[in-house]
């Protein structure tokens, strides 16, 4: 289902070098009145040359293919985040494999999407991600949850209280802000209360930050 946003006009490039995609994905939100995808890019390599510019400031959520020539797109969004860390990076895949998950959230992606999504899956993973929100596949979001458990620190005590815990338990997979509302049966404004309070105790400034916290430390 088609949201939208009371904020501003969302800025979002995408980096992918198939360009029958990028195209693809591009040609989606020509129309869209919030989202302004008018940047594509083939490569990391590309994408940082025009950064490079200074009148060229980075968007609000870059889209980002995770198997690319030359730099990759995990260290792309390595690169990318210590820069400008106020991005939000969606990353595009075919893969589902636990490493490339682990290695790209660990350094700094905001969601994870296969690329059969649908242009609604991929405006919705926009405004999740603007929303603080962390936007991941159901099927992705499993396998991370199997690759963190298999490794399992000690738990430790942040002070959640059981409507906290349930709510970062739903961040991990994948909801949003809205749809935990709905799935509580609570007010969208009861839940980013929560969702701050947990940012607070957590000591993390994100969704996905709290998400990568929640698993690496076994919190759920």
């Amino acid at each position: 289902m088609k949201r939208t946003s009371k904020k501003r006009t969302i800025r979002t490039w995408i980096v992918e070098d198939n360009d029958m995609y990028r195209q693809t994905v591009a040609e989606s939100f020509e129309d869209h009145p919030e989202i302004n995808l008018d940047q594509g890019f083939s490569s990391c390599e590309e994408l940082f040359q025009h950064l490079g510019h200074d009148k060229n400031t980075p968007p609000d959520v870059m889209l980002m293919d995770i198997g690319l020539p030359g730099m990759t797109g995990i260290e792309g969004v390595k690169e990318l985040k210590a820069t400008h860390p106020g991005v939000q990076i969606i990353m595009f895949t075919v893969y589902q494999d636990n490493d490339r998950i682990f290695r790209a959230l660990c350094n700094g992606a905001s969601g994870y999407l296969l690329k059969n999504s649908t242009a609604d899956d991929i405006e919705n993973a926009i405004y999740d991600a603007v929303d603080g929100a962390a936007p991941i596949n159901p099927q992705i979001a499993k396998k991370v949850l199997e690759m963190f458990f298999a490794v399992q620190p000690p738990s430790q005590n942040y002070g959640l209280t059981p409507r906290e815990k349930e709510i970062l338990e739903l961040l991990v997979e994948g909801f949003s802000k809205k749809k935990i509302a709905d799935h509580l049966f609570v007010s969208f404004h009861t839940v980013d209360s929560h969702i701050k309070n947990i940012y607070t105790k957590l000591q993390v400034n994100s969704g996905n930050e709290a998400v990568a916290k929640a698993l690496r430390e076994n919190l759920i």
